[in-house]
């Protein structure tokens, strides 16, 4: 286990954390010096820069690893669909905007698999990267907006910023599925009809040079019975 993998980790820890202090009972938080929004923006932001530093850790220090691959976008969609649920409940988002954004999320996740069971990994694009960033100034101007409300319009107008980015980036990651891997299924089909075809020929010469031996042998039989006779 190594930092970077602990900092994707930390960032999974953070997720029902940061829910508690969005959801939670503000008497006990109101211990803690500040509010529970504030507890909140300080939580995702941090959760925001394991993020950041993860990614860029391991790839200076050579330490990508499977496991790390697989976590950090887990990671990244549960803090972020934790985080717009949370203020879907608290009425500080619209619902749809919520739907749009986690179902881009389970939409091109499950085109990546598909490209991936073709052997085609689908790579982030900078629209995608755009997207994230996004996401993360929307949610904090939205958390922030409910303790400071002259953020509040910020907020909305960062989201429909983030819907924008989610469509166009849901667009870009389909054309690169249908422009590439539907192409690589389409070679890999006609590659298999014409070994299919190979084989059906090999078949029949086999078939054909069984029945000139056979014709052969039954004519040296025919010849043998007619000299005995």
């Amino acid at each position: 286990m190594n930092v970077p993998n602990l900092l994707t980790l930390l960032r999974i820890f953070f997720v029902p954390v940061l829910v508690a202090a969005l959801l939670g009972d503000s008497d006990w938080l109101g211990r803690f010096l500040f509010s529970r929004e504030t507890w909140a923006l300080a939580i995702f932001l941090a959760a925001a820069v394991t993020d950041l530093l993860d990614g860029l850790l391991a790839r200076r220090w050579g330490q990508v690893t499977t496991v790390g691959t697989l976590l950090d976008p887990i990671a990244d969609k549960l803090l972020v669909s934790a985080a717009l649920i949370s203020l879907v409940d608290i009425h500080r988002t619209p619902a749809w905007m919520v739907i749009l954004i986690i179902g881009r999320e389970f939409a091109v996740s499950g085109l990546r698999s598909i490209a991936a069971s073709a052997g085609y990994t689908i790579e982030a694009s900078e629209l995608g990267k755009t997207k994230m960033v996004a996401q993360v100034v929307a949610i904090a101007l939205v958390i922030g907006g409910v303790r400071w409300p002259a953020l509040s319009e910020y907020g909305m107008m960062a989201m429909w910023a983030v819907v924008l980015f989610a469509l166009v980036s849901a667009a870009d990651y389909f054309l690169k599925f249908w422009r590439v891997v539907d192409t690589q299924v389409k070679t890999r089909r006609r590659r298999e009809l014409l070994e299919l075809q190979r084989q059906q020929r090999k078949a029949r010469r086999v078939e054909l040079k069984a029945a000139r031996k056979a014709t052969a042998s039954s004519s040296a039989r025919a010849a043998s019975s007619q000299q005995k006779a």
